[in-house]
């Protein structure tokens, strides 16, 4: 069997996909990678009549080299089949300035949703594939929509455990409900007192605590991670861009091999990098832009090529985004140095501790040869919602209006333009009904049936009597007793 993964940090840190997948994250705290990523091809020509569960498996079996095609098959399918509102999975909806892909079908609402569906079945299957004989803790931090998104793909599974942290106070109120009324024999979820980059910076640091892990090993259990470092969580998100590729040919918009556009909102780089994934092996990506709101850490890195985390945390009206500490960046820069392990373990551990990095030119310019950027403030955002609404019926959430703002300033004309739509807007309705409105909004879920009323934008099934659900979590502490709180819970669940 090839150990085609390793570490970004060190190329003797290999693995085979589904150890890759059940560890989450490298032990030298890298994130796992394929040095042979342009080497493997998909053809795109096949795909434009195929549905979203067969262009699945295609993706799939590129980077999954030691599952059979039947264990792919029945991934898919076990993670998507009657679990979204719609069997497209992801539609494409065509606007007067671009095109939108709805992400927030499945059953929290949010583009995460399309990732942690199939996460649980990759875990399942690799621990299946691997005999493994122990127990899996999934350990998560979340900005909002990874959480809860986590917590209902995870719930119940056999042979493993979840935990889930967030920021007290830094998520939206529909947010926050979701993951305090969440069901499940096997979870946990806490609060802390800090930003999201603390509860990430918290997790990563478990992962690399040695003394922590022995601890979980008494117990015959083992971490995992369901963020986008993950590399079973990334690996399904490439799966959209195909798609919306494919249906734009379908359609006639495009012929095959046009180059597109790819507009995203990006907060912790995973849902952008898998658009890089894609371009790597072979789909016809013309720029990724990368759209960032007031915390715009990205928007500066790509357009200098210094990464400065040293700022202000910023709360806006896209919380999801509100992040300063972009982890899966660390694989573009692999990618963009040439896979070179030993400049990314030195600019890692200079982030670490000084809290910023310089790039060298020729990676910079490898970089922008992909992507370009852009940022919208809360006020542009909001006058965004408003725009989109009058212009085009469409109720755009407040993460897809940062999006969407970006590709207004400056549209291609040439290339067709594909705006990733990350979240129901009924996730934020206090922001979407005070862009609407410019008023104190109140109540979000008293709000929802306004803007359903007002609108005649369905509400999700998931988010309908929300609040009506009991509260079953509501531990909170501060942001350096995660471990502490760990241990404990443990047994628990």
């Amino acid at each position: 069997m090839n150990k085609v993964y390793e570490s970004t940090r060190d190329k003797n840190e290999r693995i085979e996909p589904a150890k890759a997948i059940l560890q989450g994250l490298s032990n030298d705290g890298g994130l796992f990678v394929l040095s042979d990523l342009t080497s493997r091809k998909l053809d795109v020509s096949s795909l434009a009549d195929k549905d979203y569960y067969e262009i699945a498996q295609d993706v799939l079996t590129v980077f999954l080299d030691d599952f059979t095609k039947e264990e792919i098959k029945d991934c898919v399918y076990n993670a998507y089949k009657g679990k979204f509102s719609t069997d497209e999975i992801t539609p494409l909806v065509k606007l007067s300035d671009a095109f939108v892909l709805e992400l927030f079908n499945g059953p929290t609402s949010a583009f995460k949703d399309v990732g942690l569906s199939m996460l649980p079945q990759l875990t399942s299957t690799s621990l299946k594939k691997t005999n493994a004989d122990y127990d899996v803790l999934i350990l998560t931090a979340t900005s909002g929509d990874t959480g809860k998104a986590a917590l209902e793909g995870f719930k119940d599974v056999d042979k493993t455990k979840i935990m889930v942290f967030y920021p007290n106070d830094g998520v939206s109120k529909v947010q926050e409900t979701q993951m305090k009324t969440q069901q499940g024999k096997n979870v946990k979820v806490c609060a802390i007192e800090g930003n999201f980059d603390d509860a990430q910076s918290g997790i990563k640091k478990l992962f690399v605590d040695d003394a922590f892990k022995a601890e979980l090993a008494k117990e015959n259990i083992r971490l995992s991670s369901a963020n986008s470092i993950n590399i079973g969580r990334l690996i399904p998100q490439m799966v959209y861009y195909f798609y919306a590729y494919a249906q734009l040919v379908k359609t006639g918009e495009i012929k095959m091999g046009d180059k597109v556009n790819y507009i995203v909102p990006t907060g912790n780089f995973g849902n952008i990098l898998a658009g890089y994934y894609a371009k790597q092996i072979g789909l016809p990506v013309n720029k990724l832009v990368c759209a960032s709101n007031d915390n715009n850490v990205l928007y500066d890195f790509i357009q200098s090529g210094e990464y400065n985390r040293k700022r202000n945390f910023l709360k806006t009206i896209s919380p999801s985004m509100d992040i300063l500490i972009s982890s899966n960046l660390e694989r573009l820069l692999y990618y963009a140095s040439g896979c070179d392990n030993a400049y990314i373990k030195e600019i890692m551990d200079e982030l670490n501790t000084k809290g910023s990095y310089k790039v060298k030119e020729d990676v910079l310019k490898s970089i922008q040869k992909d992507f370009t950027c852009g940022y919208a403030t809360n006020e542009q955002t909001a006058e965004t919602i408003k725009t989109v609404y009058e212009k085009d019926d469409y109720l755009l959430d407040p993460h897809t209006a940062v999006a969407y703002k970006v590709l207004l300033d400056d549209v291609d004309k040439e290339h067709k333009n594909v705006v990733l739509s990350t979240a129901s807007p009924y996730k934020f309705t206090d922001s979407v009904y005070h862009s609407l409105h410019s008023d104190d909004a109140g109540d979000e879920f008293e709000l929802m049936k306004k803007l359903n009323e007002e609108t005649g934008v369905a509400i999700p099934k998931n988010l309908q009597d929300l609040d009506k659900l009991p509260v079953l979590h509501e531990d909170v502490i501060e942001k350096d007793e995660m471990k502490e709180y760990v241990l404990k819970n443990v047994k628990e669940i």
